[in-house]
């Protein structure tokens, strides 16, 4: 299966069955459904009349709720979305008339006791039919042109407002709730100073933003010359191509920018070759020798590419369940062993290490290189494999060698890492638990010189383009774009990572999933490794950006998300979120999703194959610049 539009259904106001049969007018709408890009284009069964015109006839009719409308407080039209992603799905009314509230509560149902404010949470409350927490969760879409909100509470709804003035009450009242659920106090603006800081008035503001930034940005795409990368003759790039995992389920993927990329399993590693169509098998597999037993679980949870991707790092995570190690091993691809064990230390002291990466974007080429950087909860640190002399450590010692911590930070508490990233140069960017991120440069890792504050979800990845200049930050519920250019008090144009950036700072945008493709996706599917399409020289520019969620693959186009004026942007209140995306949908839960680097782009496509890992196999598939997004 190839890329499919996001879209959405028109919903249906049908009073009756017999009303629903008759009526053959239909309502053009924003969103589409998952569909397979392979399969021939199909025309939208017809639903009922639009929601304007049913009301219409309704109220020449002159029925009751019309007058009931008039007297009930925060009154709205309910509907829901029956039969999934089928021919048959579509809105139908639950309520033609019914009314919502916001109301301040115990998690419990029938919490209603209001003593003790801090067990006390914002829900909610449609009718009989909706209480939910108000919180990300809800996946709340906002429609102004169609007075409308689309959410999800055990099911997808849209509650429908009767007046533009009704529909702006509720998104002001969410705004507040949303607010006060996320940081513990109400929300007013100084309360709002107090979580952004005086420096990011425009994520309390985004209304006033200053958005130049995202429009001046360089894009170069045009300036990016082609590759021609030779490909088969007839070879659609659309076209999907299949690998089976070998040897068990597939837990990681290596990209390769060479010759071969690397499916990590349980028992070993499997070599695949990479091609300007994707990756295909080489029909070799190294089984973990008997050395990657011991003191951590023999599947490893990444791996890193390093020395001109002749050796691979395998970091497992210990086997308490936590996700950090203590050490990790090296694994020679050409000879296919494990050449030792590594073990993290500093001052004598054994510690341990939560994530690690390559020095800069493209260091897993450097055929010298020998150094990596290491995160943990307060550590920010780069290792060396070799000892302080600058002699290789001798891979054959009995004894566990120790890496050599050569620069970084303990920060004494509080920072809460979680993932990292680094740039083209070597800058580098750590999201955290409380949602920020920070960047710091090439010569310091103990004072970033930028933080941006968090918007209340943890930081689970972080990607950076290769410039420095876009920052791609995942959460379980949506993705964050942040643009880090800034000028200073000289007219320059510099990043974050070279300079605090003051108060002129550009607001960030949100990447979501619509109401009925985040419920497709699962109740406990979240968002996991967004990242950039692969770029690893100056004045290339990234095309794409992709994430996972459960069996879907998302991608976003990177010029549209950054254009202000496309579709999605249009009398949003809040800050800009884009729901314009393309789906690949798996048979299977994805264990990760990335674009090959852009050495493998075709001269009939702008976009190296993206690679789809699923437990039992990958493939991968060109995406066509035909293709529109939704």
């Amino acid at each position: 299966m190839g890329a499919a539009e996001s879209r959405d259904l028109e919903i249906s106001d049908s009073e009756s069955e017999e009303e629903e049969q008759q009526s053959e007018e239909e309502e053009e709408e924003n969103y589409e459904d998952v569909k397979d890009h392979h399969s021939p284009s199909k025309t939208p069964t017809k639903t009922p009349s639009s929601v304007d015109e049913i009301d219409a006839k309704l109220k020449a009719l002159k029925l009751k709720y019309q007058s009931k409308n008039q007297t009930l407080k925060n009154a709205v039209k309910l509907y829901i979305h029956t039969g999934g992603n089928t021919a048959q799905s579509k809105w139908v009314v639950a309520d033609k008339i019914s009314s919502y509230s916001f109301v301040k509560t115990t998690m419990e149902e029938d919490g209603d006791d209001e003593e003790g404010d801090e067990d006390l949470y914002w829900f909610l409350k449609v009718g009989s039919k909706v209480r939910s927490p108000v919180d990300q969760q809800l996946q709340l879409k906002p429609i102004m042109d169609q007075r409308r909100i689309d959410f999800v509470s055990n099911g997808v709804y849209a509650m429908k407002f009767f007046s533009i003035e009704d529909y702006k009450v509720f998104i002001d009242q969410y705004e507040k709730c949303l607010f006060e659920n996320t940081y513990g106090f109400e929300c007013n603006d100084e309360n709002k100073a107090k979580v952004y800081g005086k420096d990011f008035v425009s994520w309390a503001n985004p209304e006033a933003a200053d958005d130049s930034m995202w429009e001046d940005a360089e894009d170069s795409f045009s300036k990016s010359p082609a590759f021609k990368t030779p490909v088969r003759a007839n070879h659609d790039l659309r076209e999907e191509f299949e690998e089976a995992a070998k040897g068990g389920s597939i837990k990681s993927l290596a990209l390769g920018a060479l010759d071969n990329s690397f499916l990590v399993s349980d028992s070993g590693i499997q070599v695949v070759k990479n091609y300007s169509h994707g990756i295909h098998g080489k029909g070799v597999y190294v089984n973990f020798d008997s050395s990657m037993k011991g003191h951590t679980e023999s599947t490893p949870r990444k791996a890193l590419l390093m020395k001109a991707e002749t050796n691979m790092l395998l970091m497992s995570p210990m086997r308490s369940g936590k996700p950090h190690t203590n050490g990790l091993h090296q694994f020679d691809i050409e000879t296919g062993k494990v050449v030792t064990e590594w073990k993290f230390a500093k001052d004598g002291t054994d510690i341990t290490m939560r994530d690690v990466t390559n020095d800069s974007k493209g260091a897993q080429m450097d055929p010298s290189g020998s150094t990596f950087l290491g995160l943990d909860d307060n550590r920010l640190c780069r290792w060396d494999m070799r000892d302080r002399h600058g002699i290789v450590q001798n891979l054959v010692d009995t004894n566990t060698p120790v890496l050599n911590w050569t620069q970084g930070h303990q920060f004494s508490r509080g920072t809460n890492f979680q993932c990292f990233a680094t740039t083209g140069d070597g800058s580098i960017v750590v999201g955290s638990v409380d949602g920020k991120i920070r960047l710091y440069s090439i010569t310091s890792m103990r004072q970033a010189k930028t933080a941006f504050p968090g918007l209340g979800s943890p930081i689970t990845h972080v990607d950076v383009t290769y410039d420095g200049k876009w920052i791609l930050g995942t959460t379980d519920t949506y993705l964050i774009l942040i643009c880090t250019l800034f000028t200073d008090k000289d007219g320059k144009s510099k990043t974050g990572f070279s300079g605090r950036m003051g108060n002129n700072i550009s607001a960030p945008r949100l990447l979501k999933l619509n109401p009925l493709d985040s419920h497709r996706a699962g109740v406990n599917n979240n968002f996991r490794g967004a990242q950039f399409s692969w770029v690893t020289e100056d004045g290339k520019q990234e095309r794409h950006l992709v994430a996972t969620v459960g069996k879907f693959s998302v991608i976003w186009n990177f010029q549209k998300v950054k254009d202000g004026s496309h579709e999605c942007y249009k009398n949003q209140m809040g800050l800009k979120s884009c729901y314009c995306y393309k789906i690949v949908p798996k048979d299977d839960s994805i264990v990760d999703s990335r674009f090959m680097h852009e050495k493998f782009a075709v001269t009939d496509s702008p976009e190296a194959p993206l690679v789809v890992a699923t437990p039992m196999k990958v493939s991968s598939f060109s995406i066509s610049s035909r293709l529109s997004y939704a």
